[in-house]
């Protein structure tokens, strides 16, 4: 990282009006659910079911074997079709575990409840593992390695920034099941042995703010800590630094914190409750591209175009689909890929929001650097990858991009600097 970096974020244009307030959609499985066989980068699954055995809700059906455990449970009732190759969210063909719905949503309960006040840190990382808790934030991570032989932490840091724009599925989740919330947060702390939590939101929430405030008053050790409104704030290390003003070289760890996203630790309340995994996944639909823009509770494994019908369609013919955000999301060529755990949002842009103006000549403005969260020189990377130096290219660091697309953003000639790195 350069020594002369500028603020390294900036304040984007949310639109997060779109779905902030608007009424929760749940949306129904249809016919057949595809529940995606990959963690992470790992399809180092074992199959638990074959073609025929029924299942329901809350059934394991699947766990990764690898060096870490991630149990897969059913999020419907009916019977197990086999297994299908097709796109994942993360644009590579992957195995899916194919159920037909027969719509009886019948339940069962794969673990106990625990309580957390009792149990020891080490029945609670084991809990977190094998209830399937993973980091709901997108990048799926085994939320239990986080806490296992932890040491030295003295600060738990709670994700709910959500600085993506269009995206509110964190803020729509917590707003509706703050007690789990409370309890997730609450038994994080405790498996951290951290002395405090800070769950971090950011300053623009007004109305927020004082509900979450309210819901922990009686932790006197668990406060909200207001970030500002920039991007990518809800980036690991840029709200470690915001919060510590200490940086790290690879783990959060490394200086007493540990991070987990708010919709985790709502996902790890419900376990701990109610005995439940994560069968659904809050996920924003928005954009000029859909004809109803809103947050759904929709079972993972449905496609995102039933979840796009369910929001009234598509608003047009030419609209541009990814599934995320704008900045960090994947465009997609089709509608056919499923819901996963780590889920945020399917985002319709039309042509007048996705177009961009034509390429011009680097000015040297250097606005690319200055916004850059990691203190790269982004327009040297897009030269050395356009021209195949990869010497150059890690030699500069190219390695530590994290792909926030802060700089295509910001670049008043219109270089596409993201897409000449990756």
């Amino acid at each position: 990282m350069s020594l002369l970096t500028g603020p390294m974020r900036k304040h984007l244009d949310g639109h997060k009006e779109l779905t902030s307030h608007t009424e929760l959609v749940k949306v129904e499985a249809g016919s057949l659910v595809y529940i995606p066989l990959i963690n992470g980068n790992s399809t180092a699954v074992e199959v638990l079911v074959k073609e025929g055995d029924r299942v329901k809700v809350g059934t394991m059906i699947a766990k990764r074997n690898d060096h870490f455990t991630v149990p897969y449970f059913s999020s419907v009732s009916g019977t197990v079709k086999g297994i299908q190759k097709m796109m994942h969210a993360g644009l590579r063909p992957v195995d899916h575990l194919v159920i037909e719905n027969d719509g009886k949503n019948e339940t069962e309960q794969p673990f106990g409840t625990l309580n957390y006040q009792t149990a020891t840190q080490e029945e609670l990382v084991s809990f977190m593992m094998n209830a399937g808790i993973v980091g709901c934030g997108g990048a799926g991570f085994p939320s239990y390695v986080k806490y296992r032989g932890c040491k030295g932490i003295d600060l738990l840091i709670i994700n709910a920034v959500e600085c993506e724009p269009y995206i509110t599925a964190d803020y729509k989740n917590t707003s509706l099941n703050m007690q789990d919330l409370v309890t997730g947060v609450a038994a994080m702390l405790k498996m951290s042995g951290a002395k405090e939590a800070a769950i971090a939101i950011k300053t623009t929430k007004k109305d927020f703010i004082p509900t979450v405030v309210e819901a922990f008053k009686d932790y006197s050790n668990i406060n909200v800590k207001e970030v500002p409104d920039v991007y990518p704030m809800g980036w690991e290390r840029t709200l470690v630094y915001e919060i510590t003003k200490k940086r790290y070289e690879k783990l959060p760890g490394e200086v007493g914190v540990i991070v987990n996203n708010a919709t985790t630790a709502i996902a790890f309340g419900q376990a701990l409750s109610k005995g439940m995994p994560i069968t659904h996944k809050y996920v924003t639909v928005s954009g000029d591209g859909i004809n109803t823009p809103a947050n759904v509770l929709v079972p993972v494994g449905v496609k995102a175009a039933d979840v796009i019908a369910a929001c009234g369609g598509y608003s047009g013919e030419d609209v541009l689909l990814i599934a995320g955000g704008p900045m960090m999301g994947k465009a997609l060529v089709s509608a056919e890929v499923p819901v996963t755990k780590g889920s945020s949002g399917v985002l319709l842009l039309t042509k007048e929001e996705s177009v961009r103006k034509p390429m011009q000549d680097c000015i040297r403005c250097a606005k690319c650097v200055n916004v850059c969260p990691m203190g790269l020189n982004p327009a040297f990377l897009m030269k050395f990858t356009v021209y195949k130096d990869w010497e150059k290219a890690e030699a500069n660091y190219i390695q530590d991009c994290i792909e926030c697309g802060s700089c295509s953003y910001t670049c008043p000639a219109n270089r596409p600097l993201l897409a000449g790195q990756v």
